[in-house]
């Protein structure tokens, strides 16, 4: 278990009856990226397999006012969701490809949010994702830049942007290495758990609310069981790796029993010509260039 906060890591494994000899706790966080360089160099000491690895971390602080900032100086959203994510795929990709498991996955969890194809584009998002032509990353991304199209920080925006950066990051790593690893490069969107502490930092009012408008009026609740069970089913169900560059989506499926289908992204998020502009400048934030 990779998490910034071990003794909640150790409880949430108790509460599950995950005894103590059958799990591993390693300290990480992805707004940091000495931290994620100090997990890989941990992990590695470890001498484990890597099978599969599931970037779930998220930052979202809608009711900043200004932004707030990673140790290198980068807005935090942007700095864990895509920068720390980033960073710590493609240091771990090597233990991917030397893993003898059959079936190595890297799997990113994605947002409706990011991607208004989910809702057929029929559904107005406010402050939609939008990353332009990446003129804030091209800029160095350094204070005062706070927002990957370099316009006016937007704090709910700055999340938005940063889930739409995972999905054009899982895209182009299927593109860049999915022949010649053999490893499946996924993105997921399992429906809306409107009530994960995520939102802790929303209006209270808001925590009231949007739980209640997601199972009566879109019908897109799922409970954090439901869609730690559909993760599972992407990482290691069998039919889920079957296909590499896919982005599974529950959309507004909150049943048990209904499948998944593979959903279309964004004209944006599947421009190869972007993806490549945006891996290049991502590179360049996390010292991979």
């Amino acid at each position: 278990m990779a998490c910034r906060d071990l003794p909640k890591a150790a409880a949430a494994a108790d509460a599950l009856g995950i005894a103590p000899d059958r799990r591993t706790l390693l300290h990480i966080d992805l707004g940091s990226q000495a931290s994620v360089r100090a997990f890989v160099d941990a992990f590695r000491a470890l001498g484990c397999p890597l099978d599969a690895l599931v970037c779930n971390a998220a930052v979202y602080l809608p009711r900043l006012t200004e932004p707030a900032r990673s140790p290198e100086g980068y807005e935090i959203s942007v700095a864990t969701n895509h920068f720390g994510h980033f960073l710590l795929a493609n240091l771990l990709l090597p233990d991917l490809e030397q893993s003898p498991h059959p079936s190595r996955r890297l799997i990113i969890l994605g947002t409706v949010t990011a991607n208004y194809e989910e809702f057929g584009g029929k559904i107005p998002i406010p402050a939609p994702a939008d990353i332009g032509n990446l003129e804030g990353l091209a800029a160095g991304f350094k204070a005062p830049i706070a927002m990957i199209n370099g316009k006016a920080f937007k704090p709910g925006k700055a999340y938005k942007d940063s889930k739409l950066c995972n999905m054009i990051t899982g895209r182009e790593l299927h593109r860049r290495f999915h022949e010649k690893t053999g490893i499946v490069f996924n993105t997921l969107y399992p429906g809306c758990v409107a009530d994960t502490p995520l939102f802790r930092h929303t209006p209270r009012a808001f925590q009231t609310i949007f739980p209640w408008f997601q199972k009566n009026i879109t019908k897109g609740y799922v409970t954090q069981e439901l869609a730690g069970d559909r993760l599972a089913q992407v990482v290691a169900d069998p039919r889920f790796g079957e296909r590499s560059g896919v982005h599974w989506s529950w959309g507004n499926r909150q049943q048990q029993g209904r499948e998944a289908f593979a959903q279309q992204l964004t004209a944006r998020a599947q421009n190869q010509q972007l993806g490549e502009r945006l891996w290049e400048l991502t590179a360049q934030c996390v010292g991979l260039a």
